[in-house]
């Protein structure tokens, strides 16, 4: 049991009691991604010069008036907010019909795969704060990966994966803290969690998919060691909605 605060907290396997919190959890961790995405995006270069152009006309065909400028350029974030949701929104909804709806299929009924949840004890009464899965993967090839964002797109080779065929690997997915514990080394436990299941399955590797705007993640992820081996900005979106969102998605990947 760990102790922050003097709040305490530990890191259990998933119970089918802990379906609906872990389903808010959910949908609440992915779309918080949507508006640093959006900024993101707007701070782009092209979209910005984009931006730009889009208030002057809206200046020139009101007749010089500000109130139009703000008025159109309103209109282009708007749309460049809404690609955004679409992507984050979409990869959700995937997820919600797949894998997490029935959770206990998915990972408790396979030993290769896990799911657990970080219950923090406050004033005497459980509370789920965190949540991370990993599913194994063991004989497939290179070409396999990225499903669930792009529908099979690779960005390229990896020295590490030519260490696939030699005890498969973990594949991490959902690390999910609430805001509130965030900063109290509870994502790091529950990396380092899955690490420990990927250690004692045998697999040779533990991989992931985390997208650009997710830089706390990304920074928590590269002080476990784990190392950038391809990226693509393709998803299952509409691909003018991909290109307007730019949102770029990379595989991060850490040998055991």
């Amino acid at each position: 049991m760990a102790q922050k605060n003097n709040i305490q907290f530990s890191i259990r396997e998933y119970r089918p009691t802990d379906q609906h919190v872990i389903m808010s959890l959910f949908r609440d961790g992915i779309l918080e991604h949507v508006y640093p995405a959006f900024f993101k995006a707007m701070g782009n270069p092209d979209h910005v010069g984009i931006a730009l152009s889009v208030c002057m006309a809206g200046y020139v065909l009101g007749g010089s008036s500000y109130f139009q400028a703000l008025l159109f350029g309103s209109a282009w974030a708007g749309l460049i907010y809404y690609c955004c949701l679409d992507i984050y929104e979409g990869y959700m909804m995937r997820r919600l019909s797949t894998d997490m709806a029935n959770v206990q299929a998915s990972y408790l009924e396979n030993p290769d795969n896990g799911f657990w949840v970080a219950e923090a004890d406050i004033n005497g009464q459980s509370k789920v704060v965190g949540m991370v899965a990993v599913m194994g993967k063991r004989g497939e090839e290179e070409g396999e990966r990225f499903e669930d964002w792009n529908g099979g797109v690779t960005g390229g080779g990896s020295e590490l994966a030519q260490d696939a065929g030699e005890g498969g690997y973990g594949e991490m997915s959902h690390l999910i803290v609430v805001f509130s514990w965030r900063r109290k080394n509870l994502g790091s436990q529950l990396t380092r969690k899955a690490l420990d299941f990927c250690k004692e399955r045998g697999f040779a590797r533990l991989v992931l998919d985390v997208s650009a705007p997710q830089t706390a993640a990304i920074s928590l992820y590269q002080k476990f060691g784990f190392v950038q081996t391809a990226s693509h900005c393709d998803t299952h979106a509409n691909r003018w909605f991909a290109k307007l969102a730019k949102i770029n998605v990379m595989r991060m990947e850490k040998l055991i």
